[in-house]
């Protein structure tokens, strides 16, 4: 690699040691080779400063020994427009070429500006890294609820008699499962809610005529019924006859229509690249993509963290003896359930990205407790976790050695330079 030219500073510097070392106006030839070694250059740089500054002595000049290589020529370079790029939408960033054209640029001066990137940028992003505020981001998930507990445990009088339940086993309690979808809750200026971010509770059910009389009801009366076996046409009917419309329904007029829905890894999910499910998140406006998220990580799922918790302590209070009064019981639940409940999970996500990164993407850690409850009544509960900047340094570093990252400038590109991880 070639050395630096030696700056205006230091061909002054040698210049004067070489005088202080003058016997009969000449330096001593071992002091011009450790000059030359002092600056690492060589005896012949060393020796033409001498020579032109012993020339403007003998012409009574000042010493001048500034480098004659000239500064900025040429052209000023434009600078990297950051708040223009991360305006874009991502899709207008997949590609140089597309994300020239929608700043106005060439994609040579593109290629550029990523390189510069992660050298001129990422320091300074790295002072106030924030999660992002995932407003765009849907979480499904699927959860069974049962008819009643295993075990259940009462306060009686001594008068009163113990509760009698009659059931072969626990495998024959009455269950039914639920899909539930939720998104991040907004707020107004004023702190109103705009949004709740809860989009809906839907069972898998089924209706049928009862076959025989009983002293329930009579036959031919309408039943619902659990669908016991949930396979990839269950869940695609689920999602394009109730997930889409009610996110064409609820979701806020000025928020982005760019949606990502986050779901599991389980065998009946969808990979998203269905025709019909592809037309059905792609109207209205809308550009709706299913994404899945890591696998053995419950953790990165908002509804596991705790949220479908809340809705079963909400729905053991009431008892219910059929199917329909457990799905009112699970639906009653999910709409009691409170917006500062919700943001406090995806809080709790961010804190568990954190403990992550930490452990460097293993999941063996304890899930943080950020006292979210006491710092929303002081009202210093934050919308966003700060993320530490060794943290992520030593994070990329950790990916760069191993391979996954090749371009950092752009893969802060990719995911909107903000957050580069």
């Amino acid at each position: 690699m070639r050395k630096p030219n030696l700056t205006d500073d230091e061909r002054h510097r040698i210049v004067c040691l070489l005088f202080e070392s003058c016997k009969n106006g000449k330096p001593a030839h071992e002091k011009v080779q450790e000059v030359a070694a002092t600056f690492n250059v060589t005896r012949r740089c060393v020796s033409k400063l001498w020579t032109a500054a012993q020339k403007q002595r003998e012409e009574l000049l000042p010493i001048n020994v500034r480098s004659k290589i000239p500064g900025k020529t040429g052209k000023e370079r434009l600078p990297c427009p950051i708040e223009e790029i991360m305006a874009l939408e991502v899709s207008k960033r997949s590609t140089l070429k597309r994300l020239g054209l929608a700043i106005g640029h060439a994609p040579s001066t593109c290629r550029r500006w990523v390189k510069q990137v992660g050298k001129l940028v990422f320091n300074r992003l790295l002072r106030c890294l924030k999660f992002k505020d995932m407003s765009h981001v849907i979480h499904i998930d699927e959860k069974w609820f049962y008819m009643t507990k295993p075990s259940c445990k009462y306060y009686i009088g001594s008068n009163e008699t113990e509760p009698y339940r009659s059931c072969k086993s626990k495998r024959y309690i009455t269950e039914v499962m639920f899909l539930v979808a939720v998104s991040r809750p907004t707020y107004e200026e004023n702190g109103d809610v705009l949004f709740d971010g809860k989009l809906g509770i839907w069972p898998f059910t089924y209706q049928e005529p009862a076959k025989r009389n009983s002293k329930n009801r009579v036959a031919g009366t309408m039943v619902t019924k659990a669908i016991e076996s949930i396979n990839k046409q269950v869940t695609k009917d689920t999602l394009i006859n109730l997930l889409i419309p009610a996110i064409k329904q609820k979701w806020p007029a000025s928020a982005s229509k760019e949606i990502t829905i986050q779901q599991d890894n389980v065998k009946p999910h969808l990979s998203g690249k269905e025709k019909d499910f592809i037309e059905a998140a792609t109207s209205d406006g809308f550009n709706i993509k299913l994404t899945q998220q890591p696998a053995m990580s419950p953790d990165l799922n908002i509804l596991d963290l705790g949220f479908f918790r809340s809705i079963q302590s909400l729905q053991d209070e009431n008892q219910a003896k059929n199917v329909e009064e457990l799905v009112k019981n699970v639906q009653d639940a999910y709409e009691r359930e409170t917006v500062e409940c919700l943001d406090n999970v995806w809080l709790s996500l961010q804190a568990c990205m954190v403990e992550m990164m930490k452990m460097k993407g293993h999941n063996n850690y304890k899930l943080p407790h950020l006292r979210k409850a006491a710092q929303r009544l002081q009202g210093t509960l934050p919308r966003d976790l700060v993320v530490d900047e060794e943290l992520v340094k030593e994070c990329i570093q950790f990916l760069i050695t191993r391979g996954l990252i090749t371009d950092l400038g752009q893969l802060m590109l990719d995911l909107g330079i903000q957050v580069p991880f």
